[in-house]
């Protein structure tokens, strides 16, 4: 037996290959242990996404730019009208009027008979808005744009062109 110990401490193969597992056992701790971190730090690093509510869904409406058309189309003015404006802070409403340039006379008859539902569109999208939105430029140039879409698509004579706000008073 005792020569068994001393075999074994000489160089035995059996002992090689003790030493042998213990080190790829080491080595695959290492490699797990490099590879859990990587995850960790791709996950504790990765920004956070926007909550879907801050974004405002009128940022991808098209805003078209205004072009100075040489010639100018029939214009029908819609007159002054007051909308209570969705507000956090208290009571706020718009006060505004507006003009429509058409691009054909033709249309004019039928805008003038559509007057009750181009109204009715203004009021609710005017009325949708919130006092933030309609403070600054932007805001009203999207207005614009949301205002000739939505016209748009219940005329059938014609289009509007442009919309121009004669009055426009928020408060």
């Amino acid at each position: 037996m005792a020569d068994d110990k001393t075999k074994a401490a000489d160089g035995n193969p059996e002992n090689e290959g003790g030493k042998k597992k213990k080190l790829i056992i080491i080595i695959a701790a290492v490699v797990v242990l490099l590879a859990a971190t990587g995850v960790g730090l791709f996950f504790f690093l990765k920004p956070e996404p926007v909550p879907e509510e801050e974004l405002d869904p009128g940022i991808n409406v098209p805003v078209p730019e205004i072009v100075q058309n040489t010639e100018i189309g029939p214009m029908i003015e819609i007159k002054e009208f007051i909308v209570n404006i969705i507000s956090e802070d208290g009571r706020h409403y718009v006060k505004a009027a507006l003009t429509l340039e058409i691009n054909k006379e033709e249309a004019v008859e039928e805008v003038n008979k559509r007057m009750p539902q181009i109204r009715d569109a203004i009021l609710l999208l005017v009325g949708n808005k919130t006092y933030e939105e309609l403070h600054d430029l932007q805001g009203k140039k999207q207005l614009k744009a949301e205002l000739v879409s939505k016209i748009n698509s219940f005329l059938q004579k014609g289009k509007v062109r442009a919309i121009y706000f004669t009055d426009f008073v928020v408060q």
